[in-house]
């Protein structure tokens, strides 16, 4: 960055499991590129991001939840506690009512603020921001492919003559892909979509338009076509600058590795030990999954006969207590808190049986793990065609219902495990692709790679008071791609 100063970013994650965790790893990655960063939560949520960077000197400032919402439980201050996705709503417009308190404490800031990078549920700190006089950026949990797909399907509406939920459609500009109006999620595949939450989205959608651009945990190289064309036809331009559990690794410190391994670990060892591959299974913080289907995914996987890892949620589960004892030996329930990337990294897994949450799906490529695909919520169904249908890092588990949606039948979860798992035709395509993909997104996050180019450019065009990104002259919208890797050398070099 040459003789440039260094610049101060504020950093607001959304208050939910999944939009944390890879802001905290991009927190790190500006840190180690020596800009200031100041994380901004609230006190519920600060214990465990004070841990995620005791090992840096990332500041961390706690603002006030708003208190008394209808709806929403005292104390509750994170999504993955709310009674159900009902109250996500009610929970979300609450953090406007933040806005004050967080101009404060800007106001504060020393060095002064640079820039701030927001969650895409927060757009009222866009405001904030322009109060500031500095640039915001936004920072979106989906991946260019699924967020491409959603903004063409609300500007140009591909569905709009069609006659039911699943009835294919062909999507203007990419006339291989056929979706189907169930491939987006309630309320969004209704032909006109009026409940609250609509008008909530495009307020913050109207944010990230006059926003400086959208942060993105990806590479450019998984996903170029998308980003190419979303930066020319839409923007603001996309920053691929992942994958960020790639590029912000944390290193264990030396006390730690004298501790006695996590129970699923020594499983896992012992599993490798005896050249048996595992399968690792898990839905997310968020989903709401019925009982029912459990029930079903779990006979599937008891009758593939294929060793698993499956880390679940504790409430409600006792009816999986005569499965636990019918695999015992072959396979395992977690009801805790685990690892997922140090079980992912595991050489002793070879497959992961995922909600597609985008995290996920970036921590599995990033291991060279492949995906099978069952989506339940949010874009979820949008990245499991990705993984399986664009990428072919994964095989997608259908319901029995022929749609996208629906009741998984155990036949089907035993049937496509033992394809992955097994080696069949389509597991070994699908393993080959993502090893593929995998080292791709490694030589991304290294010294010259597209991914830190990216950030670097981000860093040093934020460091340039008074300069920012231009439409006309955005490295990051170049058509071929490539321009975005040299124009972001000569910045380097400048």
């Amino acid at each position: 960055m040459g003789s440039l100063p260094s610049p101060h970013f504020a950093i607001f994650p959304f208050m939910s499991q999944g939009h944390t965790i890879p802001v905290l790893y991009l927190s790190r990655l500006l840190h180690r590129r020596s800009a200031a960063v100041t994380i901004f939560t609230t006190s519920g949520n600060s214990p465990p991001i004070r841990a995620c960077l005791e090992d840096t000197d990332v500041s961390v400032i706690e603002l006030p939840f708003p208190l008394n919402i209808e709806d929403i439980p005292p104390g509750l201050e994170n999504t993955h506690k709310l009674p159900s996705m009902a109250c996500f709503l009610p929970f979300v417009e609450s953090t406007k009512l933040m806005r004050k308190s967080f101009e404060k404490a800007l106001e504060s800031l020393t060095p002064p603020v640079s820039c701030v990078i927001s969650d895409g549920f927060l757009g009222w700190t866009l405001k904030s921001a322009q109060k500031f006089g500095v640039p915001r950026f936004v920072f979106f949990g989906m991946g260019n492919f699924s967020f491409t797909m959603y903004q063409i399907f609300g500007r140009e509406r591909p569905h709009a003559g069609t006659n039911s939920l699943d009835e294919p459609f062909s999507m203007p500009d990419f006339p291989g892909l056929k979706l189907t109006r169930n491939d987006f999620e309630p309320p969004y595949n209704d032909i006109e979509p009026s409940v609250p939450y609509v008008g909530f989205m495009a307020e913050q959608m109207a944010a990230v338009a006059m926003s400086e651009g959208i942060i993105v945990n990806s590479f450019y190289e998984l996903e170029k076509c998308y980003v190419d064309y979303c930066n020319k036809k839409f923007g603001p331009k996309a920053l691929c600058v992942g994958p960020l559990c790639m590029a912000a690794a944390v290193a264990v410190a030396a006390p730690s590795q004298a501790l006695e391994k996590p129970s699923y670990t020594q499983f896992l060892d012992g599993k490798s030990a005896e050249g048996e591959p595992v399968l690792y299974v898990a839905f997310g913080t968020q989903a709401e999954v019925s009982a029912e289907q459990l029930q079903e995914i779990a006979a599937g996987l008891e009758q593939s006969q294929v060793s698993f890892l499956w880390t679940l949620k504790p409430k409600g589960l006792e009816f999986l207590q005569q499965f636990e004892e019918r695999v015992k030996g072959r396979g395992i329930v977690v009801k805790h808190w685990v690892d997922q990337q140090q079980i992912l990294r595991h050489e002793g897994v070879k497959g992961f049986l995922s909600h597609c949450g985008w995290n996920s799906v970036m921590e599995s490529i990033s291991a060279a793990v492949p995906i099978l695909a069952l989506p339940f919520m949010a874009e979820q169904h949008m990245n499991a065609r990705f993984v399986a249908e664009v990428a072919g890092v994964g095989l997608r588990i259908m319901p029995r219902s022929g749609s996208v949606r629906g009741f998984v039948a155990a036949e089907e979860v035993e049937r496509k495990v033992r394809e992955l798992m097994m080696d069949g035709e389509e597991g070994a395509e699908v393993r080959k692709k993502v090893a593929e993909y995998r080292n791709a997104a490694c030589d991304a996050v290294k010294e010259g790679g597209s991914s830190t180019l990216t950030l670097d450019m981000l860093i040093d065009e934020v460091a340039r008071k008074g300069q920012t990104f231009s439409s006309g002259g955005s490295v990051v919208c170049c058509p071929d791609g490539q321009g975005c890797i040299e124009a972001a050398h000569e910045l380097q070099i400048a």
